[in-house]
């Protein structure tokens, strides 16, 4: 994949060389060492130059960026997802349900990179899977992938200067407060590869903010009867400040308000049977019953952040899965 970006200098970038001008652009100091092999990576007004040029006002400077192969490690596959947005620096995907996002031994062909990798293969252009936050396998929504190395380095510090807002829409059990913030650290439970759960001790600092769009205090389903009271269901909003692993789904658990169809840490899940399932397992839905979800009731709903090349904003907004929709009544309820 091949990115030509040029520069028009003016006057408030005249004195300073091609070096400090690239990395006040964003340029880290792995991808300038990466251009030096390149005899056409840095053009100044046509000519090729060194990274310790000076710039006049009026220069035009062009570089060019370049994958000239593609991730060994992704098999491309027809995997199905949703571009909501391409341009030549950057995707945002909107992510489907028990997708995963990187090939692992248990999904080594059938995840978001391979499907990916098919898509720029079928195009003949070189890809590398880049992407800037995470999603977990059965969580929905949007996610960004940088198509070439300067958005990935500019994306990325912006991600660690919490400028990426993510907003999350989930549905807990119970009723929480009207908002409030979760400061809870989270570390990864002993001998789990999966499992986090809050660590006073070992935890690393993990903040979520959430507010409660709506209260769903009774359920009217019409399949009586039910094995337990109906606990209620909130409704929330939810911004990462940080972006710890299950860092909703932990958080939320701990204070008591697991999200709905957790499999991980809502072992009951809300569902109508009358015999409860062991711990980590849920019931598809029955007879319509939106309470009996298949996976976590959590969708990566709105994205605001600033394009890495251009600096304009984006913003994004994914529409809601039917099953959390059905489960919340979304339209008839929520409001900005």
């Amino acid at each position: 994949m091949e990115r030509i970006i040029t520069y028009e200098i003016t006057e408030a970038d005249a004195g300073s060389d091609v070096h400090s001008f690239l990395r006040q652009k964003g340029y880290s100091r792995h991808i300038l060492a990466s251009m030096k092999p390149d005899p056409e990576a840095v053009l100044l007004n046509g000519t090729h130059v060194f990274m310790r040029h000076p710039l006049t006002a009026g220069d035009t400077l062009r570089i060019r960026l370049r994958d000239e192969e593609s991730s060994e490690t992704l098999i491309p596959a027809p995997v199905p997802f949703t571009i909501f947005y391409e341009d030549e620096d950057l995707l945002v995907i909107d992510k489907p349900v028990n997708e995963a996002i990187h090939p692992a031994v248990s999904h080594p062909a059938d995840t978001l990179g391979n499907g990916l990798a098919y898509y720029f293969s079928q195009k003949n252009i070189p890809f590398v899977f880049r992407c800037i936050n995470r999603l977990d396998r059965d969580t929905t929504g949007l996610l960004i992938v940088a198509k070439n190395l300067l958005a990935a380095s500019v994306l990325e510090q912006s991600l660690q200067r919490r400028e990426i807002h993510r907003t999350y829409l989930a549905a807990a059990e119970g009723l929480l407060p009207d908002e409030g913030t979760i400061d809870l650290p989270i570390a990864r439970v002993d001998g789990s590869l999966i499992l986090r759960a809050v660590d006073y001790e070992r935890g690393a600092r993990a903040v979520t903010h959430y507010r409660t769009l709506r209260r769903i205090t009774e359920w009217k389903w019409k399949q009586e009867p039910r094995s337990r009271a109906f606990p209620g269901l909130s409704v929330l909003q939810l911004q990462l400040e940080t972006g710890r692993t299950h860092q909703i789904r932990v958080h939320l658990a701990y204070l008591g308000h697991p999200l709905a169809g957790d499999p991980l840490y809502n072992p009951n899940c809300l569902r109508r049977d009358a015999v409860l399932p062991p711990p980590g397992t849920c019931v598809p839905p029955k007879d319509g019953n939106p309470l009996s979800l298949t996976r976590q009731a959590l969708h990566s709903w709105k994205l605001d952040f600033t394009h890495p090349v251009t600096g304009e904003p984006m913003h994004f907004e994914s529409p809601v899965p039917e099953d959390m929709r059905r489960l919340i009544d979304l339209e008839a309820s929520v409001r900005d």
